[in-house]
């Protein structure tokens, strides 16, 4: 089971910590040139007087984009203590401090992150701003970039799992897909409420939801009960609190499947 989360722009930056190792990360042997030169690009475009605005900062956010003037001595925390939007608050992934906890992250899930490519969720990581979406001199759109590189990196992750657990947002998701020979199961996971007959995606409860299930197969993995298809995650979803009920479509020709979990 591989479970794929995009970052969040909510952070908790630490007090204190270890400076950021690019050699640590994840994939270092083959993404460590890449996050060099975006770390380089956006150095310069933070520095610039329209960096707010190239980096797609509100007014109330511009002075964020000096936190990434200092990428290389800022302290560090684990991605997933860093991130404390929605979804991984839902998730409270590392939370319990359970036996095995740690390794199973390490493990089992991958953050995708417009600056590093993709992290494991124990990789540490400083505070920073940089979202998918945005186009860097040099590097260009950033899910564009990192597409040449990441299928060399997640290619083999996820065939290796067998069952992915697309919690991503379309931006993030761009960055990544597999290809019609990979074999696998890629489950996409939506969230919506029903309202008078129509189907309603609220962003808000949609992070939510998708940090339950996170969080849900993260405790199940470590009790060693973790599902291994993607009917065993449906039931997982459809068991969730504020889930209603779950649908689970056929699979396209390259093995991806949508799984809709209906808000109660």
């Amino acid at each position: 089971m591989l479970i794929l989360l995009p970052p969040s722009e909510g952070k908790t930056p630490p007090d204190s910590g270890p400076s950021l190792r690019l050699s640590s990360l994840l994939a270092a042997d083959r993404l460590t040139a890449a996050r060099q030169a975006v770390m380089e690009e956006l150095a310069r475009v933070s520095a610039a007087a329209d960096a707010a605005k190239v980096l797609g900062l509100g007014p109330r956010s511009s002075a964020d984009a000096a936190v990434n003037l200092v990428l290389d001595a800022a302290p560090c925390a684990p991605a997933h203590e860093l991130f404390t939007g929605v979804l991984y608050e839902a998730a409270r992934l590392g939370g319990t401090g359970a036996p095995g906890e740690a390794e199973a992250l390490s493990r089992d899930v991958v953050i995708l992150s417009g600056l590093w490519g993709a992290v494991r969720a124990t990789d540490r990581l400083p505070d920073h701003r940089l979202a998918m979406g945005v186009s860097l001199p040099g590097c260009g759109r950033l899910n564009a970039f990192w597409v040449r590189e990441l299928a060399a990196v997640l290619g083999p992750i996820a065939e290796e799992a067998g069952l992915v657990i697309d919690a991503r947002s379309s931006a993030y998701a761009a960055a990544w897909q597999p290809d019609r020979s990979w074999g696998g199961e890629l489950l996409r996971i939506r969230a919506v409420r029903i309202r008078e007959g129509r189907r309603q995606v609220v962003s808000h409860h949609a992070k939510h939801t998708r940090g339950l299930l996170a969080g849900e197969l993260i405790a199940l993995r470590v009790a060693g009960r973790a599902p291994s298809t993607a009917n065993g995650v449906a039931e997982v979803g459809a068991g969730l609190d504020g889930v209603a009920d779950a649908e689970l479509s056929a699979p396209d020709r390259s093995g991806r499947r949508d799984l809709t979990l209906i808000l109660a």
